[in-house]
């Protein structure tokens, strides 16, 4: 590591358990990083900012004026540029020592799944029931940990799923596959500030689940009641019966 990177990172070095072995573990990581908005803005400032060397990013939609209230990694001026393109020069300003791919289409299906194998953590900042539970198969199928979080109104809500693990629930453990049920930010509202706390413990623990660090949040769900300034959590237990990690992913492809 030469001298300018054990500067920029010196603070996260002296923490015991990183070290410079620790720092050279986050460099040589490649993240995969869906969604780029509230959630999404601070895991992948954070991410960028602490020497996670490979990060991709994925976001099919564009910037609008409505978005800036909380998505900090956009600015005025980016509004209509597509939020991958936005999320890239930003993290590029950030840490030039990061390499930054970027997929600014929607990802699915076999796609999807090739970019998972190859990442060493998946980080959920998607908005909607239907990608998550399709994020948590194809992790599961790949063995790939994933962190995943969710904010609405002044809630908020993070778990870790390390799905590379045979006793980790899965986050259709956690929620049955039952339909569209979930509220959006556009129709219900959401405080800025509370997407950037669930969005910051969500970096925290991609980089606990790379480092093997500490104890993560796995089979526990940690929830925010911003109102109050309360939190509690909840223990997540692996469901017998789950149709996702029930099964090996071998008989997940065959069954499919």
């Amino acid at each position: 590591m030469e001298d300018a990177s054990l500067l920029r990172y010196s603070r996260q070095i002296h923490i015991s358990g990183i070290d410079i072995a620790g720092q050279e573990k986050l460099l040589d990581s490649r993240v995969l990083l869906i969604g780029l908005g509230g959630l999404g803005s601070p895991i992948a400032m954070y991410l960028a900012s602490s020497g996670v060397g490979h990060l991709v990013i994925s976001d099919f939609d564009h910037v609008e004026l409505s978005n800036l209230q909380r998505q900090i990694i956009h600015g005025t001026g980016d509004i209509g540029a597509p939020k991958a393109e936005s999320a890239r020069s930003t993290i590029e300003e950030l840490n030039p020592d990061v390499t930054v791919e970027m997929i600014g289409h929607r990802l699915s299906g076999d796609e999807l799944l090739a970019q998972i194998e190859a990442a060493d953590v998946v980080v959920d900042a998607t908005d909607n029931f239907g990608s998550r539970f399709e994020l948590n198969r194809l992790c599961h199928q790949a063995r790939t940990p994933l962190v995943s979080g969710a904010a609405i109104r002044m809630e908020g809500q993070v778990s870790v799923y390390r799905l590379d693990l045979p006793d980790s629930p899965c986050y259709r453990c956690l929620y049955p596959e039952t339909g569209e049920l979930g509220e959006r930010c556009a129709e219900t509202g959401v405080l800025g500030p509370v997407v950037g706390i669930i969005g910051t413990i969500e970096a925290t623990e991609t980089i606990k689940v790379l480092l093997d660090l500490g104890e993560t949040l796995t089979g526990r769900l940690l929830i925010l009641d911003a109102r109050t300034m309360e939190w509690s959590v909840m223990k997540l237990t692996k469901d017998p019966n789950c149709p996702v990690c029930s099964i090996s992913p071998g008989e997940a492809v065959s069954n499919s």
